[in-house]
């Protein structure tokens, strides 16, 4: 396709400095809702770090020009991994007052937008306002390296130390572009680490404004680098920059239901080298609801969980598994709560909405198939019409999706009605995924003994599936949701140094 000279360009950002790909390859980036072209990317390309001199193996690093983004980050180790923890805390605590400043602010919110279609509300609270609290947190948490002195059975002084492990290659999604970006390279680097991050094809330019975020911050060049690959080239790319011998670990946050796809081809990538990974991936989240709950809340919040920024997160509710005696009453009330949510095909124009658009037409037929197949077996659509202007649709429910079915394990708000207790927490967790769930009960014994049974990271009682806990890193118990903390921890190397006295 001819490039249009009107349309903006997103180039790569390797080692400080913006440049295109070695062969001027770009691929286009879509607005969601009109399905028009918006932007033109920067496709990295192997000459981005591979001149193709030598073959293409562990052993290649000799061969990397020195722009290569992977070339980049491994020089900047050397000096990153030393660097105080003061000088690191300050910089992302800059990081979190520019967010504040309205030319970032604006911009961020406008371009989130612009690739995406979320929702207003959506693209400032969690792509601006949660950033900045992320960048706060690691102004701690790069405090919390800590090693040990252990006993020893020689008699030896024996002192474990914690050390970062070199370059390591991060893959972010585009459901939440900015945040999610931040919360993926903010551990390696506060643990001493350098970062390769490939970014989301469908939103390039929200995250390359991280790398001018953090480099106006004070952050040194190569300690973050930023490519962007097409989709077609994407799995030869990715392998050869895993493959590469400075990478020392594999980090991946990826878009809601069916990300495991994603984590399972990075980790068979990785596993061909022995290389760790950390994934945190999808969810399909169950609400249980049980006879005592207070209804009214368990309706408004499972629908605010199930629908924000149109149901395209990782913690969204998706299984709604409830007791019969109180079936008829919750489901009446989601209905109507669902009903009063809009989505705007442009979110400016109605910028309290929480619903906006979803990624694609690939996204939204995958969706329709999903309901119709669950249709065809039995299930009922309570809420929803199918009807879609471009890749905007409006809050759908399905009361009787069965297990095991693409709608139970993959896609939208499902409704399953049960007799007992034991019964709701067995289709909870009926599942592959396991990142978070919750449980509506007036019981605290009985919250505090159903939730040791309930297979996921977190189980949140009384409140929707997506409270966030800042604290807490978001993980799944492996399954499709991953394996592995966005922890300071998880990017460490431990290290035993032992002394003759």
């Amino acid at each position: 396709m001819a490039e249009s000279n009107e349309l903006p360009s997103v180039p790569l950002f390797i080692d400080g400095q913006y440049r295109n790909a070695c062969n001027a390859a770009t691929y286009d980036v879509y607005n969601p809702a009109t399905i028009q072209v918006i932007e033109h990317a920067a496709s990295a390309t192997a000459q981005d770090w591979y001149d193709g001199s030598f073959p293409r193996t562990s052993s290649f690093i000799d061969a990397i020009p020195s722009e290569d983004a992977v070339k980049a980050a491994q020089k900047a180790f050397n000096t990153w991994k030393s660097t105080t923890a003061g000088s690191k805390a300050a910089i992302f605590r800059k990081a979190a007052e520019l967010l504040s400043l309205d030319r970032y602010r604006d911009r961020i919110v406008q371009t989130v937008i612009e690739e995406t279609r979320t929702s207003y509300p959506w693209a400032k609270i969690a792509n601006v306002d949660a950033s900045a609290g992320v960048l706060l947190k690691h102004c701690d948490f790069v405090y919390s390296i800590k090693g040990e002195i252990i006993s020893s059975d020689s008699g030896r002084d024996c002192f474990v130390q914690k050390l970062p492990m070199g370059v390591i290659f991060v893959a972010s999604p585009w459901n939440v572009p900015l945040g999610l970006a931040l919360i993926s390279i903010l551990p390696p680097i506060a643990a001493g680490n350098t970062v390769v991050l490939k970014t989301s094809e469908y939103c390039p330019a929200s995250q390359l404004i991280v790398g001018e975020l953090l480099k106006e911050a004070g952050l040194p060049d190569g300690v973050l680098n930023i490519i962007h690959i097409s989709r077609d080239d994407s799995p030869v790319r990715v392998a050869e920059i895993i493959a590469h011998s400075a990478v020392r670990k594999i980090a991946c946050t990826a878009e809601f239901t069916g990300s495991d796809r994603v984590g399972k081809l990075l980790a068979l990538e990785a596993a061909k080298h022995l290389k760790p990974c950390v994934f945190e991936l999808g969810g399909k989240a169950p609400s249980i609801v049980l006879n005592d709950a207070n209804i009214e809340n368990a309706a408004r919040d499972i629908a605010h969980g199930a629908y924000v920024n149109s149901g395209q997160i990782c913690t969204s509710t998706e299984r709604v598994i409830v007791q019969r005696e109180v079936s008829q009453k919750l489901i009446g009330t989601l209905k109507a709560c669902a009903t009063k949510m809009k989505a705007e095909k442009d979110p400016l124009k109605n910028r309290n909405s929480i619903l906006g658009c979803l990624i694609s037409p690939d996204a939204v037929k995958t969706v329709i198939s999903a309901i119709e197949e669950a249709v065809s077996e039995g299930a009922e659509l309570i809420l929803g019409d199918m009807k879609v202007d471009g890749t905007c649709m409006q809050p759908h429910i399905v009361l009787g999706a069965k297990p095991g079915s693409r709608l139970w394990e993959r896609e939208i708000c499902t409704i399953a009605v049960v007799d007992t207790v034991d019964e709701s927490v067995d289709l909870a967790n009926a599942s592959a995924y396991s990142l978070t769930s919750s449980l509506w009960t007036e019981n605290m014994a009985l919250a505090w003994s159903l939730a040791s049974r309930i297979r996921a990271g977190k189980v949140i009682i009384n409140g929707p599936t997506n409270t966030p806990e800042s604290r807490y890193p978001q993980h799944g118990w492996g399954g499709a949701s991953g394996y592995g903390t966005f922890t300071v921890e998880s990017f460490l190397n431990t290290q035993l140094v032992s002394f003759r006295k």
